[in-house]
């Protein structure tokens, strides 16, 4: 290195200043009336990272590398010393000033099974630090931009999690793939319709891009290990949690919406599919892709068992299977609701070589075991 190329760096003010920066945390004694003892995570850190550089911290497993980056991004709260970036203390800042700054520094941790949330979509894990951060507002724009970004790191096959809304409420039953789609009675059929023009139009537009929506018609059930299933962040929006918790004594009542529809007990109709066979659906589709089976760039299938199931035969079925009874009640008609639905899987059968095969006696034990396994349940 010449002396004038040194003297420029020299020059160069860090992008991110360290000054004795020191993590320590209590660990309280499991004796009664001593004092906590204290861990010294970081000791007296301190360093510069210059715009453009790469710097790499290397150490044994428990070293200080990873608290060293949450006391950074003040995931932890530092004990002493100071981190600058661009010239500013930012353990001074606050609110909307934080929350800027947490544009330009964030942490990828190392644990992917604490990182990507598995009840989120890749989309939505994509699409979060979008909405987050306001970067983009319209929820169809953050879609575009999410293709775009798969598209420009190299991922060419996309599956996307569609929905049997997207036919509304249709005219002819059972649906096939050609049947029509009619205006969404809700907002999420409306936003599924959205998202495979988008799927559609992209795909179209940049023929390296292979897409496939998979229109769901009612996942329901859990694994049959009992250690994987649904989750309902907060009130559940789909009926078998419903059912369960109420089963379990976490709900006091069942409400079945409308028992007036023109439907064999006159509660609606729908196609309940195991997510085993949905979760294989998956596989097969990623594989057509992959394997270049796909007949075109855009293809969509129909994602169900073939059969309907009433409201009420579901919850019949649920009790007899388990032999818990579930007290329920009829109440009015929700609005958005359809009357009755379910698929025609033929071209899905054929194209995919795929079909449900779990019954559902053994997807309501299956979501049985699973509520129970959450409860800490025997």
């Amino acid at each position: 290195m010449s002396e004038a190329t040194a003297a420029q760096i020299e020059r160069r003010e860090p992008l991110m200043k360290i000054r004795g920066l020191t993590k320590e945390f209590k660990i309280k004694s499991r004796k009664l009336g001593a004092k906590p003892q204290i861990l010294h995570a970081l000791s007296d850190v301190s360093l510069d990272v210059y715009e453009g550089e790469t710097l790499g911290i290397i150490g044994e497993s428990g070293c200080g590398k990873s608290t060293l980056g949450r006391t950074i991004i003040q995931l932890h709260k530092a004990t002493a010393g100071t981190v600058e970036y661009q010239g500013r203390n930012i353990f001074e800042l606050k609110g909307a000033e934080l929350k800027a700054l947490k544009k330009d520094i964030q942490m990828v941790f190392q644990d992917p099974y604490s990182s990507l949330d598995p009840r989120n979509t890749c989309e939505d894990i994509i699409a979060e630090p979008l909405k987050v951060h306001n970067i983009i507002t319209d929820p169809k724009a953050r879609q575009e931009r999410v293709l775009e970004l798969m598209r420009e790191k190299g991922v060419r096959n996309i599956v996307f999690s569609s929905s049997c809304t997207v036919y509304g409420q249709p005219e002819v039953l059972p649906v096939t793939e050609q049947t029509p789609r009619q205006p969404a009675t809700s907002p999420y059929g409306n936003t599924k319709q959205i998202c495979e023009d988008i799927l559609r139009d992209t795909t179209a537009a940049y023929g390296e891009l292979y897409g496939i929506a998979l229109r769901y018609f009612n996942p329901i059930g859990a694994h049959p290990s009992a250690l994987i299933g649904e989750l309902p962040k907060g009130i559940p929006g789909n009926l078998v949690p419903f059912i369960t918790q109420t089963a379990a004594g976490i709900r006091p009542c069942l409400s079945i919406f409308g028992d007036d529809y023109d439907t064999s007990d006159g509660s609606a109709v729908r196609d309940y599919i195991d997510v085993v066979d949905l979760a294989r659906a998956h596989v097969v589709a990623v594989d057509r892709m992959v394997g270049g089976k796909s007949r075109s760039n855009y293809e969509f299938f129909n994602v169900g068992t073939g059969r309907g199931r009433s409201v009420i035969e579901l919850v019949e079925t649920f009790e007899k299977v388990t032999g818990v009874e579930v007290p329920h009640k009829i109440v009015g008609r929700r609005a958005g609701d359809i009357e009755k639905i379910w698929a025609d899987t033929t071209f899905a059968n054929r194209e995919l070589g795929w079909k449900a095969t779990r019954p559902i006696e053994e997807t309501l034990a299956s979501a049985w075991a699973w509520e129970k396994h959450l409860r800490g349940m025997k």
